[in-house]
């Protein structure tokens, strides 16, 4: 009986320091640790850094293809018209620039709407179109 009861007493001790035990440290060490990494700076806001220029200027068809298209017209993936084979592209051209434009913006089969790039305006997805278009004539 006075093995278990000292048995007890020393789990239930351990235990008591292991809960109540504070992490390393000073409180000045842990508040800085518990701060946010960083912070929000909005279009407008006065943030006191130096934001790196995006560039605003609208992409041409050949960077759209390169940066998003080629993943799977480069190599056909999941029937993608190979990019500058004719015999791939003809049926789509003939169908006009509107039809494989609603093609572009919805998507179909494997192709994701907007072929994946989402922050394209319509006006570069249609370059990158005709861009592949004329690589294929």
């Amino acid at each position: 009986m006075k093995r278990s009861l000292t048995t007890t007493v020393a789990v239930i001790a351990l235990a008591s320091a292991w809960v109540f035990a504070l992490p390393p440290g000073t409180d000045d060490e842990i508040s800085a640790r518990l701060e946010p990494f960083g912070k929000v700076c909005r279009t407008g806001d006065d943030c006191s850094v130096a934001v790196a220029d995006t560039g605003s200027g609208a992409m041409s068809g050949q960077q759209v293809y390169d940066k998003f298209c080629f993943i799977c017209h480069a190599a056909a993936v999941g029937g993608a018209p190979l990019f500058g084979d004719a015999a791939s592209w003809e049926p789509r051209i003939a169908k006009g620039m509107d039809a494989m434009m609603a093609t572009t913006l919805s998507g179909l089969n494997a192709m994701p709407p907007r072929g994946t790039c989402m922050a394209c305006s319509d006006e570069e997805l249609s370059a990158a179109v005709t861009y592949m278009i004329e690589q294929a004539r």
